[in-house]
């Protein structure tokens, strides 16, 4: 791949899409002076746009998305080959890949046992809630029906999911939304809310939790979502000590645990889920963009088997099973290209590079901090890193979000993309992120590195 588009002249691609298309988290008011950017070929990690300009992808699709990287035969061959048996068919009867790719997943998340098949990561915890709910009217006449999710973390885009988000900017406007879903606080140590450090603060932030549970009525509660590592609300690694203790008080107040893994899963962190770092045993683990690496549409909801039986134990009452259905949970070319995808993952050790890139990464970026005082935190786990922009140092006064959008810029027009908080938290909208895909070398991220150095400079000479 040289960057040689297929197609000298795009200019009916441009203004079409400028005529029709409504972009993502984009405000299109400047379309009217300036054309969008359309990446028309990816190779490995590195994409070209409309006028042939190459550039490093430092975040895996935009969105962490493309674990594996750009232009994967294989797993091309693998969807179109499944297509030709069979496309789709509901997910009330099975599939051969559906079958396949949930043993396989399965083998990866001991505890674990079945597998439920949307399109998403919204809808997949979106089925996550409804079971939830579900459990609470079979079991508790409806009142343990409560769901609680975490301030910053994020787990999707429907009114349901917003209605379990913590980031305040992405929920203005589009309330109001569903009750019964209530935020504890996060456990941000950079932004302390107690005077304690390492594993002490951990448990601290924990027990918040626990008090949230007592005040609402243990009674009440159903669930609690979190993200392992939250992603959009800043790239955050909890403390020491913190994962530890939120299983203990979901044991104790028989609150299910459901880890939102749609960043984080298959591999992100340098293991294949991100909650395999702290020994924690979820009812729920819900997953999405890493699935396939975005060779097609698939999201699962992966349940224990305590939970799965809860739907099965009078098979003489109508309403006991799980009365849901997603339509293109029945596609077949999702589990084929993840069976495809996880095998890429093993074959080539992509957990291990990505342990030792991240590693690697996670060095480079410390060394920017020393360099340049703006840097107030990094932090991250395997690929998937932020560093987090200060004004000041000693008060942690987030520099301004025009002045992110230029080292995001700056960093493109140095041919790497890379990310930043956005529409999240009100007033810290300041982090840069980085999930460069699991193929990533030393070389690939030493031109990420460098871009933000050499961009940091500018922007806060």
């Amino acid at each position: 791949m040289d960057g040689t588009l297929t197609q000298n002249d795009l200019s009916h691609v441009v203004e079409a899409d400028k005529a029709h298309v409504w972009h993502h988290l984009v405000q299109h008011k400047a379309f009217e002076t300036t054309d969008p950017r359309i990446i028309v070929e990816g190779k490995g990690m590195r994409v070209w746009d409309q006028h042939g300009r190459e550039a490093l992808d430092a975040v895996s699709g935009a969105v962490w998305t493309v674990n594996v990287g750009y232009g994967r035969k294989t797993i091309v061959d693998a969807i179109s080959e499944q297509l030709l048996k069979l496309n789709y068919f509901a997910g009330a009867l099975g599939s051969v890949p559906g079958a396949l790719f949930a043993e396989k997943l399965i083998e990866k998340m001991p505890g674990m046992s079945r597998v439920y098949y949307t399109n998403s990561g919204s809808e997949a915890n979106e089925k996550a809630f409804k079971m939830v709910r579900q459990i609470a009217h079979k079991r508790y006449g409806g009142k343990k029906h409560k769901i609680l999710y975490r301030e910053r973390d994020y787990h999707g885009t429907t009114i349901g999911a917003l209605s379990a988000g913590g980031q305040l900017e992405r929920n203005a406007q589009y309330g109001p939304f569903a009750p019964g879903f209530v935020e504890v606080p996060h456990c941000l140590e950079y932004r302390a809310q107690w005077d304690l450090t390492g594993e002490a603060y951990g448990k601290r932030a924990a027990d918040a939790i626990e008090e949230v549970i007592l005040r609402e009525g243990p009674d009440t509660v159903g669930a609690i979502c979190l993200e392992p590592v939250t992603a959009g609300g800043g790239v955050i690694v909890p403390p020491p000590g913190y994962w530890e203790r939120v299983q203990e008080i979901c044991r104790k107040y028989d609150v299910l645990l459901h880890i939102d893994e749609v960043v984080c899963g298959v591999g992100r962190t340098g293991t294949w889920f991100g909650y395999q770092h702290y020994g924690i045993e979820p009812d729920f683990v819900t997953m999405a963009k890493g699935v396939a690496s975005g060779y097609a549409a698939i999201a699962c909801c992966v349940t224990s088997e305590r939970v799965f039986d809860l739907f099965k134990d009078d098979a003489s009452d109508p309403m006991n099973y799980f009365r849901d259905i997603s339509t293109f949970g029945g596609c077949t070319a999702g589990p084929a290209a993840a069976l495809e995808n996880m095998r890429i993952i093993e074959d080539e050790g992509l957990l291990d590079n990505t342990t030792a890139m991240g590693d690697y990464m996670i060095d480079r970026l410390s060394e920017l901090k020393d360099k340049h005082a703006v840097i107030g935190d990094v932090r991250g786990k395997g690929l998937f890193l932020g560093a987090e922009l200060v004004a000041d140092r000693a008060t942690k006064e987030p520099v301004s979000e025009k002045e992110v959008g230029a080292v995001v810029a700056g960093c493109n027009a140095a041919g790497v993309i890379i990310g930043a908080t956005n529409r999240s938290v009100p007033g810290l909208n300041n982090t840069l992120c980085f999930a460069p895909a699991l193929i990533a070398t030393k070389d690939d991220i030493d031109q990420i590195v460098d871009a933000v150095d050499q961009s940091l400079t500018k922007v806060f000479a």
